[in-house]
């Protein structure tokens, strides 16, 4: 191989060569060798001319081009020369002839291609041999792959196209340049006549991807897909069919779409379906993409859409339960919009509906066995098969009323045996019972409690009308507000007992049936009414003891536990009622008793009044002997007719 230069010489020889348009000395390069005088160089200008002439001409690997002929006769002038030289000027004169020679060659070169042979890799180029004095520099990136392995090795030949030197030395040559030479017409031609050509992506730049169709274009992201793709690096070093929309010779640049043939391709394929395409018909579809109410099926040109609901008979939390973008499955059209090209699938409808046979299959009383699917407040739902679910209630998990949420009991996954209480085959509904399974307390409550057992339980809760108690678990008894106290007027069971006490109550009544047991804990004490009832009649005199007083008259306690009532009208004569006083204390007579409502009616008028002829009797008597009338005589005539004239 030739001598390499020394860059800055090489540099400032070849600027001046291609700035001078007729290299000097020319009369030295017409002179011929002293070895060969029957065969003169040729000079530079008509070598020159030569080139012009063979410009279109690719230089091939068996021929000289006109430019290595003119780098030859160059280097053989300046040999030459330099034998014959005597001195110094007359060596610079041979070296700046043969620079002059080597930058008319690479000027003669041009956009040619020419064949080269690979020396070495370097850091950042590839040398290459191209017959010049310096060696031909191809940047890396040109000649790697996707993977960034380099595609030639030592000795291996390679096309190139020469651009310019180099000052650091050496000639920069283009791999890229040499490609576009080559294949640019059949770019031009499948860019005219819109045909697809083949490529290989090779690397992702901004905005979109580098494609190899034998030089490199530029796919635009939004050009790849119909759809828009999120992840380009999945792209790389596949083989794509593109086609080219957008052309440059002069730059260079070349941009090409995928996104065209396969809308093409989706039209096709579209109107074949078309023709098909019909409600019930059963089409074969790819599932294109999911989303969260359904998913996307590919029918061949035109998608529709699975909705979860149409997908299974049961309960889907997310359609990927049940299939996964790329599987291929069979579809049944529901409904078709052909102007608006909506197309609505189901998957589910191409089997029997579950529930059409469900009452015969799940009989009421059938002991069942199912997977819990999901757990609410007010309940379970549970499986039975795919398709049919039934809900065990809250209230139908344990005969215990304890449980305050489903969740204690069971959870997701669980495998349970349940009843069949209930199947609506029109709501598709089945009602599961779990504590029908177990033994029920109340079947045997009777005789376990009969009436008038004394019982203990805690206090689970407090209402307006009672208490619910707890004698064990799974059976509560209700104590009703009439039943806490034989004689104190209950508002509210909180006046008698507290939530979480532990009382003693008497059974008042068992209903299985109803699952009613109602409990009594005044029971637990004597009757304060009975034992009244039976000591006192209607016309008895009692003391009693004012505690409230009303508007009609006043509440008089007259025995312990025992309350009469005192109407205004019975307070005092003339409806004088000034003694109703709270605190007051008096004797009553009894004027009504009534021993179902327990109610007693009192009168102090009536007692005052006896009180009064009493003492009108006693008065007659001390002044007996003062009256005509003879004592011995009196008549009760004879005393009113002188309390009459008395007065």
């Amino acid at each position: 191989m030739a001598n390499v230069l020394n860059p800055e010489t090489e540099s400032t020889t070849l600027n001046t060569a291609l700035e001078t348009p007729v290299l000097e000395p020319a009369a030295e390069l017409e002179q011929p060798s002293p070895e060969s005088t029957s065969n003169p160089e040729p000079s530079v200008s008509q070598e020159a001319t030569a080139l012009d002439a063979d410009a279109l001409t690719p230089p091939t690997m068996a021929t000289e081009s006109p430019a290595e002929a003119a780098l030859q006769a160059g280097a053989e002038a300046a040999e030459a020369s330099f034998e014959g030289a005597e001195d110094f000027s007359s060596a610079l004169a041979a070296f700046e002839r043969e620079q002059a020679a080597e930058a008319a060659a690479v000027e003669a070169y041009g956009d040619k291609v020419v064949a080269g042979k690979v020396i070495e890799q370097r850091e950042k180029y590839l040398v290459v041999d191209v017959g010049l004095k310096s060696e031909g520099l191809v940047p890396l990136d040109q000649v790697t792959d996707h993977t960034g392995a380099v595609r030639f090795q030592p000795g291996d030949e390679i096309e190139v196209v020469i651009e310019r030197e180099e000052p650091e030395g050496g000639y920069l040559v283009s791999y890229e340049k040499a490609q576009r030479l080559r294949v640019w017409d059949t770019i031009e031609k499948a860019a005219n006549d819109k045909t697809a050509v083949t490529g290989t992506v090779v690397s992702r730049v901004k905005g979109g991807l580098t494609v190899d169709i034998g030089l490199k274009a530029f796919l635009p992201g939004s050009q790849l897909e119909i759809r828009p793709v999120r992840n380009l690096d999945t792209y790389l070093g596949q083989e794509i069919e593109v086609r080219v929309i957008k052309l440059n010779k002069k730059r260079g640049n070349v941009v090409v779409s995928r996104k065209e043939i396969l809308e093409e391709e989706q039209n096709v394929k579209r109107s074949a379906v078309m023709e098909h395409l019909a409600e019930d018909a059963v089409l074969t579809g790819t599932v294109k993409n999911l989303t969260d109410y359904g998913a996307f099926v590919d029918l061949g040109g035109i998608d529709g859409l699975l909705h979860i609901t149409d997908m299974s008979w049961g309960r889907l939390t997310h359609p990927r339960d049940l299939v996964n973008v790329g599987d291929e499955i069979q579809v049944k059209v529901l409904k078709f919009d052909k102007e608006k090209q909506r197309v609505s699938l189901g998957f589910k409808q191409l089997t029997p509906d579950p529930w059409l046979d469900a009452s015969e299959r799940y009989p009421v009383g059938a002991k069942v066995h199912g997977r819990v699917l999901s757990v609410t407040d007010y309940g379970a739902f549970v499986e039975l098969e795919q398709g049919i679910e039934g809900l065990v209630h809250l209230s139908e998990m344990t005969w215990s009323k304890r449980l305050k949420h489903p969740s204690k009991l069971v959870k997701p996954g669980d495998e349970v045996d349940t009843v069949v209480l209930a199947v609506n085959p029109a709501d598709r509904r089945i009602s599961l019972g779990m504590k029908q399974l177990l033994e029920n307390p109340w079947e045997n409550l009777i005789e376990r409690y009969p009436q008038g057992t004394v019982v203990e339980g805690r206090v689970r809760n407090l209402t307006e009308f009672g208490a619910f108690i707890e004698i064990e678990d799974g059976i509560d008894g209700l104590v009703h507000i009439s039943n806490l106290s034989w004689t104190k007027r209950v508002k509210h069971p909180s006046e008698v007992i507290k939530k979480g006490e532990k009382v003693k109550a008497v059974v008042l009544g068992v209903e299985p049936q109803n699952r009613r047991l109602s409990l009594g804990i005044k029971q637990m004490q004597p009757d304060v009414w009975e034992s009244f009832f039976a000591t006192h009649r209607v016309g008895d005199v009692v003391h009693g003891k004012i505690l409230r007083t009303a508007q009609f008259g006043a509440f008089v306690e007259i025995a312990e536990g025992v309350e009469g009532l005192c109407h205004v009208s019975e307070a005092g004569e003339g409806g004088d009622h000034s003694k109703l006083e709270q605190g007051a204390e008096h004797e009553f007579k009894i004027i009504k008793i009534n021993v179902e409502e327990k109610k007693v009616g009192l009168s102090l008028r009536a007692v005052t009044g006896q009180e009064a002829s009493r003492t009108t009797i006693e008065h007659y008597k001390e002044n007996a002997h003062k009256s005509p009338v003879s004592s011995s005589t009196t008549t009760l005539g004879d005393l009113v007719n002188w309390r009459k004239g008395e007065r």
